[in-house]
């Protein structure tokens, strides 16, 4: 019944919005540095680990607040938009994917994204999660990367207009200032509804986010590491 109601919502989405996707790639140094250098302080602190779900869920609220009309939604012929950010993260579970919300993560910090998200998929992986747990979101991240996916074009959450993908990390020769070097590289994709959201917008909405990851320090954490990890 769960795969057949599933089906249902995938083929309306792709049935009734005009689902486009963009992708970005993005250098992942950074984050590996701060998780490398802070990661055992921040467990030994807050009593779960510093992952990257909290640095793309902190980037894509930002560039949420940056382009209001990616989280949004069509009702009939009216477009709602939200002036708070309930993020719907994908975790796998016994009956299949499941996408439990993160509520006013812009009010959350590092930690509390990390604990929040912690507790959703034991609650997910244990059977135990509850449908008011995964309904109301204003946007999805879904990170495919965790089952070895290199690239793909996620399918919108509905009623929501816009998913964010990531996939796995692989070191890759890249140029900087010039020169060759090999850094821990993911590609990003951002599926979209086009009937609200134009290419412009969607590129850019991208192109924030992983600004925001390959400086995350500056874009993230207000040129303080250990106030945002509250260390």
């Amino acid at each position: 019944m769960l795969r057949r109601k599933v089906a249902q919502r995938l083929v309306a989405v792709k049935n009734q919005t005009a689902m486009l996707t963009t992708f970005n790639e993005v250098n992942m140094t950074p984050i590996f540095e701060l998780r490398k250098q802070y990661k055992e302080e921040f467990k030994e602190k807050h009593g779960v680990g510093l992952g990257f779900m909290s640095f793309f869920t902190k980037a894509t609220v930002q560039a949420l607040k940056e382009f209001p009309d990616v989280n949004s939604m069509i009702d009939g012929d009216q477009q709602i938009k939200y002036d708070f950010f309930d993020i719907s993260i994908a975790v796998s579970g016994p009956k299949g994917l499941m996408v439990p919300v993160v509520r006013d993560a812009q009010k959350l910090t590092f930690s509390g994204i990390e604990k929040e998200i912690k507790r959703l998929a034991i609650r997910a992986r244990d059977g135990e999660i509850t449908v008011d747990e995964m309904t109301g979101g204003t946007f999805t991240i879904t990170n495919g990367g965790v089952f070895g996916s290199m690239l793909s074009t996620p399918i919108i959450n509905p009623p929501q207009s816009a998913i964010l993908g990531m996939h796995n990390i692989i070191e890759r020769p890249i140029a900087v200032s010039g020169k060759v070097e090999v850094h821990p590289i993911m590609y990003l994709a951002l599926s979209y509804d086009h009937r609200i959201i134009d290419g412009k917008e969607s590129v850019g909405f991208l192109v924030s986010i992983k600004e925001a990851l390959e400086n995350p320090i500056e874009k993230l954490m207000d040129g303080n590491v250990k106030k945002a990890l509250e260390l």
